[in-house]
Order: structure tokens, then C-alpha cells, then sequence
């Protein structure tokens, strides 16, 4: 049953452990991406309008591209940060454990979010670290958890993926202190409540989640929390040993497969399997960075400038990315299911599609499938890894396919200076985008061979 395994007392505290998990998840890890209420808050604040300078012609009006063009910078170096640095992070995650790589995110939260505490209008330059910190910790929140899901055994992935839809809905904070705002609530006052919140991070950390990692499968006798200072691998010696019969084989195949010298962090990294999926994951992360960068100054343009329209739209985008902690449960479901990727490219697709046509009121289109397409995302994203290689390298493989995809993300810049260059219509440069996502249908085609290849050589046998 479900969280049961084990004690009733353990049973309890997996399940703690899962709720105070998927808080954590919902309401700090992937903040930086509600990135769009933020700014309306900071162009009202003042940030970065040193920059805006009289238009050309006889209107009068302030052309305030270059304000928009710093603003998109500050999302582009955080986007790249959160998911460059998860590679040394991986490392980090898997040499040192869980507690260390928790301290380390709690620090570089509370940094980020004292930073933008402290920022003011003369002092918008504070937006670049500040931004990178937070998203950085929150990458590291996600990744200590998503071992939660181990735990539960054959409900792995669905708890991985609904953690990562988490992560994704957690971007309504950001609407959440836009609200706040509207209401006479300081940026400041909400950033530094933010910052008393790691509070809760470090009582997680201490009583909730191991020194080491969680091991898979999970052991009768397994505990874990502050009082517990033996490995976990110790707890997998005893239990391989402790067993008998048919149990006990099924044990031995499993640690053999864990540590078989097939399975080394090269050879995975060198398999058609990673870079396909590698290129799955940079292509449409790609087309999600660069309309998040824009979605402001494209309300702006679309709504003629109405600052009650943008608003609006803008609270709308915010409301359906929170719905991605409901959309990203079906992923992992089918994932436990079939135990493999169900790679969603339609809605991508689709999404990018009404994305380049600029008609305002089909944008309603365009949020809810851009949270359909980003659900199934990153948490599909985690889980293929956890299924697809060994669980000892899920931080290593987790960090180097999230750094490679960073540096893919990049392309967002020339993305943004030819969004310029055109006038600031990004038309164009989503028409590219659009076709550039086929090239993520490579990966699924290739899985579908892969298993079908599989299952012949099944029957033969």
C-alpha cells in the first residue's frame, strides 16, 4: 500500500515527508519562471528605467526597449544558471548526499532572495545575482526531493513528475507577490518573508530527509533523519543479506545491475539514448525560455501599451502555470504504467504554434497548452533519467543533461537581439523556433524502436 510500507510510525513520516516535499516544491523551487509578474512589479518599482529614452518620432512616448532588453537578460542569465550549474550540483548531490547539498541550497536562497530584498531602482543591477541564487537553491530543492519517490516503489515516477509539476506551478508566487503589490504590500516585505521561510527548508533537512540518499528499493527496516548517521548502502548490505529464496535472487540481480561496470557513467553518457534526449529537452526548453523572456513587452504590443490589459493576461499566464501541479500527475502515471516516456511533443507543437500568431485572446490558448507541454517537461525529463540509467548516476546524468540544455538555452539572446533587430514583432523568430521543435520527435521515435526492439528479442527467447 501506498506510504504503508514498514511501521505505521514510518508510514507516517513517508507520507510527512511527501507533503512537506511537494510544499516545498509548490511554493519556492521554480519561482524565477513566474519571472513575467515579477517584472510588471519591477517596471512599476522603477527597475532598470534609467534605460528608457525618448522615441525618435514626434509621439513624445518612451521607448523603453532597452529596459525591456535587460529585463529579458536578468531571465536569460538565471534560466541558464538554474540549469548550467545543476552539473557540478549533480556531483555535489551524489558525492556529498542529501544533507550537504540541502545546506547549500538554503544558502544560496536566503542570499537571492536577502539581494532582492535589498535592490532598488538604483540599484536594478542587483536583479542579475539575485535572481541566479534563487534559481540555483530552487533547482536543489527539487533535486533532494525528487528521491521522495523512492519511498513509494511503483508510484516512483508518478511522484517524481508530480514534484517537478511542483516545481512548475510554483511560478505563481511570483503572481501571489504581484497581487500582494497591487494591494499596497512592498516587494521588499515579500522577498524578506520569503527569506524567513527557510525555516521550514532547514527543519525538512534536519528531520525529514537523509544524510546520504534514499536507496531503491527501499530496505523493511530503512529509516532516515537527523538521528540516523550510517549510510544508506548500509541498510542495502543488510537487507541483501538478511533475505532468502527467490526474494534474496531477485535482490542480488538488482545490486548487480546497480554496480555492473555496463552501466558506467561514460557509457550512458555516450549512448543514443542521452543524446537524443538531450536534444529533446534543449529544442523545447529552448521555445519555453524565449516565450517567457518576451511574454511582457508581446502584452505590451498586442495590448497597445494598456497597462489593465497586460495585467490581466499577465495574471492569467500565472494562474495556468500553477495548474501544472494537476497536469504533470498523468505523465508519471503513464509512466509507471508502461515504463517508458510518454513524450507529449503535440502539445509543444500546438503551442508554439498559437504562440506566433498574434491575436490576443487565442494567448488563453497558448498559456494553457504551454503548461500542458511544460508539465510533462521536466518531470517527464527526471523520470526517463531515473528509468533510463542507473540510480546511482541520477544526479551526475540529472545535472549534465540540465547543464548541456543550459548552454542550448543560450540561444535565447541572439533570439532576443533578432527580436530587436525585427522590430520587436518575434514573429519570425517564432516561426524558426516552431520548426526547430521537430527535431524533438526524433527522441520518441527512437524510444518506440528501441522497446519494440526489446520486445522481440523477449519473445524469441
Amino acid at each position: 500500500m501506498l506510504g504503508c510500507k514498514g511501521s505505521s510510525g514510518m508510514g507516517v513520516r513517508y507520507k510527512l515527508t511527501l507533503a512537506t516535499g511537494l510544499l516545498e516544491c509548490l511554493c519556492f523551487a521554480g519561482v524565477v519562471f513566474g519571472w513575467a509578474s515579477l517584472v510588471f512589479v519591477l517596471k512599476t518599482d522603477g527597475y532598470f528605467s534609467d534605460l528608457c529614452i525618448n522615441a525618435t518620432d514626434a509621439s513624445g512616448e518612451l521607448d523603453c526597449s532597452l529596459q525591456d532588453e535587460n529585463f529579458s537578460l536578468v531571465f536569460t542569465v538565471a534560466s541558464f544558471m538554474n540549469n548550467f550549474l545543476t552539473l557540478p550540483n549533480g556531483f555535489f548531490y551524489d558525492h556529498f548526499g542529501t544533507m550537504a547539498t540541502r545546506f547549500l541550497a538554503i544558502f544560496l536562497y536566503t542570499i537571492g532572495t536577502l539581494i532582492v530584498a535589498l535592490s532598488s531602482k538604483a540599484l536594478s543591477i542587483l536583479l542579475f545575482p539575485a535572481l541566479s541564487f534563487v534559481a540555483v537553491g530552487g533547482i536543489l530543492f527539487l533535486m533532494t526531493n525528487m528521491q521522495v519517490g523512492n519511498l513509494f516503489g511503483s508510484h516512483r515516477s508518478t511522484i517524481i513528475t508530480v514534484y517537478n509539476g511542483a516545481f512548475d506551478s510554483s511560478s505563481v508566487i511570483f503572481l501571489i507577490i504581484k497581487v500582494l503589490y497591487e494591494r499596497g504590500v512592498s516587494l521588499r516585505s515579500s522577498f524578506l518573508f520569503l527569506l524567513a521561510c527557510n525555516l521550514i527548508h532547514l527543519l525538512r533537512t534536519l528531520f525529514l530527509m537523509p544524510k546520504s540518499h534514499i536507496p531503491y528499493p527501499i530496505p523493511d527496516d530503512y529509516k532516515y533523519g537527523i538521528a540516523l548517521t550510517l549510510v544508506d548502502t548500509a541498510w542495502l548490505w543488510k537487507h541483501l543479506f538478511s533475505m532468502n529464496g527467490s526474494n534474496k535472487l531477485t535482490e542480488i540481480k538488482f545490486f548487480l545491475l546497480i554496480f555492473s561496470p555496463i552501466d558506467s557513467f561514460r557509457s550512458c553518457v555516450l549512448s543514443w539514448f542521452f543524446l537524443w534526449h538531450l536534444i529533446w529537452l534543449s529544442v523545447m526548453q529552448l521555445r519555453h525560455y524565449f516565450f517567457i523572456g518576451t511574454l511582457n513587452p508581446m502584452l505590451n504590443r498586442l495590448a497597445n501599451q494598456d497597462p489593465d490589459i497586460v495585467s490581466e493576461y499577465t495574471n492569467a499566464f500565472a494562474f495556468t502555470q500553477f495548474c501544472g501541479v494537476l497536469c504533470a500527475p498523468w505523465n508519471g502515471l503513464l509512466m509507471d504504467r508502461h515504463k517508458r516516456k510518454p513524450l507529449d511533443l503535440g502539445s509543444c507543437l500546438l503551442f508554439s504554434i498559437c504562440a506566433s500568431i498574434p491575436f490576443l485572446p487565442l494567448q488563453y490558448v497558448t498559456f494553457i497548452l504551454q503548461v500542458l507541454n511544460r508539465s510533462f517537461l521536466y518531470g517527464g525529463n527526471a523520470a526517463f533519467i531515473s528509468i533510463a540509467f542507473p540510480a546511482r548516476h541520477f544526479g551526475k546524468m540529472y545535472g549534465l543533461v540540465m547543464s548541456l540544455s543550459a548552454v542550448v538555452s543560450l540561444l535565447q539572446y541572439p533570439c532576443f537581439a533578432l527580436n530587436k533587430v525585427l522590430g520587436g514583432d518575434p514573429f519570425c523568430v517564432n516561426i524558426i523556433l516552431t520548426v526547430l521543435t521537430l527535431l524533438a520527435f526524433i527522441h520518441p521515435v527512437y524510444v518506440f524502436l528501441h522497446c519494440r526492439e526489446l520486445a522481440k528479442h523477449k519473445c524469441v527467447k
